[in-house]
């Protein structure tokens, strides 16, 4: 059981005046900005990463077809919540490469980060490390989150390596959970608190 001493649930008016700010702020990286994904940025592009077998090989999106319509219903989901959807940009050309995820609980101040790079001309640079760092360290210092999560298939160790980068932790694993060319494959669950705010709790 948690003791409470100072701190409280994640704020609502800090967090609204957090991502307010956020709608005409950019997030930059060394090579890379972050703004929140719109309409617009549902092309054919964007259609072809999520319907390639080889971009989503680690994700249970390669399970689904993509269209016009179902990326419009994702991005809607978004509205009117607390979750974050933001597109990844080239910083000297503004060219889209990828989307970045948070699924944030506010009652209980965590965050659960997800990426996408998907131009594969882009791999191999490390600009889903700059989207992932960028992201993660707006979401301690400026909302405020008090601990970050990710997971992935123990096979995607770019992936892995992407938290392990950023400072987290592996915090569980939940064995032969996802099936990859017909072998069951452990799911690592990693994390990273915001000590600042993590302090004032004791278990």
């Amino acid at each position: 059981m948690l003791s409470i001493g100072a701190w409280q649930p994640l704020n609502h008016n800090n967090y609204d005046n957090a991502m307010n700010k956020f709608e005409n702020l950019i997030l930059p990286g060394n090579s890379v900005v972050l703004r929140r994904f719109e309409r617009d940025d549902i092309t054919s592009s964007y259609l072809s990463w999520l319907n390639d077998p080889v971009v989503t090989r680690f994700s249970n999106q390669r399970y689904l077809e993509h269209t016009q319509n179902s990326a419009h219903l994702y991005l809607d989901s978004f509205h009117n919540s607390s979750n974050v959807f933001l597109s990844i940009r080239t910083k000297n050309d503004g060219v889209m490469i990828g989307t970045i995820t948070a699924y944030i609980a506010t009652p209980h101040n965590t965050a659960d980060m997800g990426i996408l790079l998907g131009n594969k001309n882009y791999w191999g640079l490390g600009l889903g490390q700059q989207a992932w760092n960028t992201l993660g360290n707006w979401l301690i210092e400026s909302v405020g989150i008090r601990k970050i999560t990710g997971g992935t298939v123990s096979k995607n160790l770019a992936m892995i390596k992407i938290m392990e980068n950023f400072g987290m932790f592996h915090e569980a694993t939940r064995s032969k959970q996802q099936i990859f060319d017909g072998i069951a494959h452990d799911v690592q669950y990693y994390s990273k608190f915001n000590r600042k705010v993590n302090d004032l709790i004791k278990e």
